[in-house]
């Protein structure tokens, strides 16, 4: 892939991403004010339950958020590759932000920030094709029978061993396996912001998934131009 393709590409990547956190910023204080344009909404609960959608998202995508803004401090140590350094510090920026929108909103609604006892992860998106017995595929398919293992407590999260693998390789090494886990990690994040775009009821959280699913799917494509620079592709 030629420089002048990549700069493009990360542009409109970058683009993509800024008009979303700004986007979901305004909406966020429009709904903590309740000032916001009401007429459509005037239905939709202002406070959701705890075992709600709107609550399920924002507890699991901050912890799914979380492991991101992870990986891309940790890859940034590892490489001197200006364009994933660069793609690492977009992700960690965006999905720092965007965790802060979601613990706010559950501070907002005075409900818990962890999952309750006895909850299976992903719970709340029983409704959708991609829940708990969904899992992730493609751009947001899905992969039947998702089990919680080895610290992945969600579609798309990498394992424990998969982090410590991260972090002891370094250059391209690093740069592939990056880019491979935050794939992975983008398809479980699309899967879950489009379920809360079709069950979550607040009108502002709605915005921010369809937000996320679109930043998340230019980030896709911009990663598997990246790892076919580097002789390698997403996994299977």
């Amino acid at each position: 892939m030629s420089p002048a393709r990549v700069r493009r590409t990360r542009w409109l990547a970058g683009s993509v991403v800024g008009v979303a956190v700004l986007c979901a910023g305004a909406a966020a204080v429009a709904t903590a004010r309740d000032d916001g344009p009401a007429p459509a909404a005037a239905s939709a609960p202002r406070t959701p339950s705890a075992g709600a959608a709107d609550a399920g998202f924002a507890r699991e995508m901050a912890v799914h958020h979380q492991q991101a803004v992870e990986m891309s401090f940790v890859v940034r140590d590892r490489t001197k590759d200006e364009d994933v350094r660069r793609l690492a510090y977009d992700i960690a920026n965006t999905q720092a932000n965007q965790r802060g929108m979601l613990l706010g909103w559950l501070d907002l609604w005075e409900l818990p920030k962890t999952t309750p006892a006895g909850q299976e992860p992903m719970a709340w998106m029983s409704g959708h094709p991609g829940g708990h017995a969904g899992g992730h595929g493609g751009h947001g398919g899905g992969e039947a029978g998702f089990e919680a293992h080895d610290g992945a407590l969600m579609p798309g999260m990498a394992t424990r061993t998969e982090l410590k693998a991260l972090g002891a390789a370094e250059g391209v090494k690093a740069e592939v396996l990056f880019l491979q886990l935050m794939t992975d990690h983008h398809k479980g994040g699309v899967t879950m912001a489009e379920g809360c775009a079709e069950l979550c009821a607040v009108p502002a959280e709605k915005r921010l998934a369809r937000g996320m699913v679109e930043a998340q799917r230019s980030e896709l494509d911009l990663m598997a131009d990246m790892l076919a620079a580097r002789g390698a592709a997403p996994r299977p």
